[in-house]
Parts: C-alpha cells; structure tokens; sequence
C-alpha cells in the first residue's frame, strides 16, 4: 500500500521512534542484566549462609527486571484493564496461573498485571517455550529458575520428567509461590488448526479463540505442589513440624488474556512500539484446589471446561468490545460477583 504525502511525516516519525526505542532497550538491557548478574555473583557467600535470604534479595532484583520489561509497553501507551476475582488476595498463597497463549506479548502484559501484587513477581516460576532461553532475558530466567520446555511429541515424556525434577530442587527451596503456565502449549496461531483436528476427532468441544489445553505440565505441578491429606490433616510429620511445612499449593487461578480485535501484542511491537495505544483486557477467575480433581481423567475434563469458558468470554468480547458476564460465588471473598 502506497504512502501518501500526508502520512510520510506521521511514518517516518514512527521510524524514528522505533529506532530510539530499540536503541534505549538495548543500553537498558546491558546495563541492567549485567548489574543482576554481577549481583547475584557477589552475593555467592550469602547464598551458602541463608539460601532463603539470597532467594529474596535475587527475586527482588528480578521483580525490578519485569518491572523494567512492563515499562517498555506503558511508555508505548499499552496499557491493562483487569477484571474478575482479586488475585491480591491469594498473593502470599501458592497459586497455578493458567493462561491461554496468543503472542510473546502475552509474558510482558502479565509482567505490568503483575507488578502490583505483592511479592509475587519476585517468587513467580515461570514455565516457557525452551526459545526464550535464548534471548536476552535467557540467563536471567535460568538464574532465577524459570522452566525451559521443549515442545514435540518426541520430547514430551522426558520434558515431563524434567519438569518433576525441576519443581523438586528448585520450587520450595528458592520460596517460590505462583507458577505461570501456558496449557495449550504454543501460541494459538500454530496450534488451532491440530487442536480443532484432535477434538473432531475425539469428540471433544471445538474451539477457535483458544485451543484445547495439554494436561501433562498441569498434572505433574499438581502432583508435586498440592499437599497430601490423611485422616484431614497433612501427610507426615506432627504438630511442630506441620507448622513450618508450606500449607502445599492453595489455588489455580485461570487467566484469560483478550486483546482488541483479537490482535495480539508480539514482543517486537511492545520494544518498538510502532502499533497504536491500547487497552489488553486479562480476566481472573480464581478456584481452590480443593475443588480441582487431581486425578488424570478429571482433570482432563476441569480444563477443557476452563477453556470452553475462554472461548465464551473471548467470543463476547470480540463481538462486543466487553466482557462477558459470568454471575458465580467468588471463591476468595463473601459475596456473589457478576464479572463485566
């Protein structure tokens, strides 16, 4: 499409704008990765005199990294608007994000949601395409513990029981609290047309908005985090030792990420930021574990019905521009909510 006299100013500005951009997130990143790097090396000796300490301080550090990454979008004019339960509220909790997965601008816009809340950036995991490992932000995440997993049915079981492993070494030791995790397993371009295939093929709902979420990463952290019970009480140990033991993982909170027109933020746009302001809706609905059947077979159909509700929201929302309402009891507060 040919640009015409009167919108050469306006694009050559957005050029320029871009470039100024690019150039202030690569000093931005230089000097800030390498300063948490350098950090975390000086503070090696604390780390071998109170692991908990360090863990706080290095997730503190990071916290103000993904504070850093947000800016980048709210300069652009991206800005958030969150609706549903409050997630405030469980933030000292051990909480499961399950976030459906359109774009890489999905990471950044949870990364603004979730600056707010607490702690909870600084002892979030997140579980991510092995990709990401390699980008500029790729050493910061091994540092801190985020999961690399690798897509493909040829690495499907070992990545699980590297996932198993991971959360064993890494997740309590390091005081870690939330995990984000993207159930379907790619972004929704790639994925829909396999996704609608598989569920003509079973039988199962068929969605366009979202895709059918994989279970295997979601069985393995609810294997592994949620606390055991016997005869009503936590399994192992008496009093004493019950009282310093985590409580276990308390709450699944899905998470539901809409944007405009159903044009999703890349990560290119929220560094350049050529596209125009916009306003990215996330919705929360927030479940107690005790209510999520951790069985395969029940869990399996948990999900799917999660994201047969994705698909209803994200459908009202494109037709209307609003969230579509659901009237449920909040599970964290007293009262019933109609969510809009």
């Amino acid at each position: 499409m040919a640009v015409t006299l009167e919108e050469a100013p306006w694009l050559g500005w957005i050029v320029v704008k871009a470039l100024m951009r690019f150039a202030f997130m690569v000093a931005n990143n230089l000097v800030a990765i390498s300063s948490y790097i350098c950090y975390v090396i000086i503070l090696q000796p604390l780390r071998l005199l109170d692991s908990k300490q360090f863990w706080y301080i290095e997730g503190i550090m990071y916290k103000w990294l993904l504070g850093m990454v947000a800016s980048w979008g709210w300069y652009a004019g991206y800005t958030v608007m969150e609706w549903g339960d409050d997630i405030k509220a469980v933030s000292q909790d051990e909480a499961v994000m399950l976030v459906n997965h359109q774009a890489t601008g999905d990471v950044c816009t949870l990364m603004m949601c979730l600056q707010d809340k607490g702690l909870v950036v600084a002892q979030m995991m997140w579980l991510m395409d092995h990709i990401f490992k390699y980008t500029n932000f790729g050493i910061v995440s091994l540092i801190h513990g985020d999961f690399f997993i690798r897509q493909g049915k040829s690495h499907r079981d070992q990545q699980l029981l590297l996932l198993k492993k991971h959360l064993e070494e890494n997740y309590r030791n390091r005081d870690r609290k939330w995990i984000v995790l993207f159930p379907e397993g790619g972004f929704l371009r790639k994925r829909r047309e396999t996704s609608q295939a598989f569920a003509k093929k079973n039988n199962l709902p068929f969605l366009t908005h979202v895709t059918l979420p994989r279970i295997g990463a979601t069985n393995i952290i609810l294997s592994a985090l949620v606390a055991r019970q016997e005869n009503g009480s936590p399994a192992g140990g008496d009093a004493k030792e019950l009282e310093s033991k985590s409580k276990g993982l308390q709450w699944i909170i899905d998470t539901t990420i809409a944007y405009p027109k159903a044009e999703p933020i890349d990560i290119q746009t929220w560094i350049l930021g050529y596209r125009k302001p916009t306003v990215t809706h996330v919705h929360y609905r927030i479940f107690p574990i005790k209510d999520v059947p951790l069985e395969t077979d029940g869990l399996a159909d948990w999900l799917y019905q999660r994201f047969v509700e994705k698909e209803a929201l994200l459908s009202h929302f494109y037709e209307t521009g609003t969230q579509y309402p659901i009237t449920y009891v909040s599970e964290v507060g007293d009262s019933s909510k109609d969510v809009r």
